[in-house]
């Protein structure tokens, strides 16, 4: 999974890249490949980093459902 991570955050980034350098030689072509770019980047590398980070792990940690009455934490000495 990191590696087709990678892969992708590559392709992200060359496809933004030759779009700017797209936009530099031939006005308006380059916008195509900037928007394809960023698209992959929100709709297919983000959610797949996310799984890839959480999945294995308590979400419950990390929810605000107790924030206004948070258990006692026990001191132990």
């Amino acid at each position: 999974m990191k590696i087709i991570l990678r892969i992708i955050l590559l392709a992200v980034l060359g496809l933004i890249g030759y779009g700017y350098y797209m936009n530099l030689e031939e006005a308006g072509n380059g916008e195509k490949f900037i928007g394809f770019g960023v698209l992959l980047f929100a709709f297919i590398l983000m959610p797949l980093f996310i799984y890839y980070r959480y999945r294995n792990k308590d979400l419950r940690n990390y929810s605000l459902k107790d924030f206004a009455n948070p258990p006692d934490k026990k001191k132990e000495d």
